[in-house]
């Protein structure tokens, strides 16, 4: 799989995050997604409809919220994002995510935050 395919799906999700877009959001990600928030060892959401009942009703209801890549790397079939988000408190936060991309969807992701 190409540079570009691993990262396609990621840069989508990043695009219809942008655009609050709740089923193209979804869309990108497998049906047995792991979220994880580091350093907890355990998913904090698990599983597309838990991912969706999430952002519907804890990201997409912020009309600031947004998102920006200050940094991409693709290593394998994991796209690492340094990202700065918008919206969620007065000051932006920058977070590492890793994305790890299989058939052409994302079915895990770390969320590392700065500090």
């Amino acid at each position: 799989m190409s540079n570009a395919n691993i990262v396609q799906p990621v840069q989508q999700q990043l695009d219809a995050y942008n655009a609050r877009d709740l089923a193209a959001f979804i869309a990108c990600y497998h049906n047995d997604i792991a979220i994880y928030r580091m350093p907890a060892p355990e998913p904090s959401l698990k599983g597309r409809a838990a991912l969706e009942a999430f952002y519907k009703t804890e990201r997409f209801t912020i009309a600031a919220l947004r998102a920006e890549v200050l940094n991409r790397m693709v290593v394998g079939n994991k796209v690492i994002d340094h990202e700065r988000v918008y919206g969620m408190t007065e000051q932006p936060n920058d977070v590492v995510v890793v994305y790890e991309v299989k058939q052409g969807l994302i079915l895990n992701a770390w969320f590392y935050p700065a500090g």
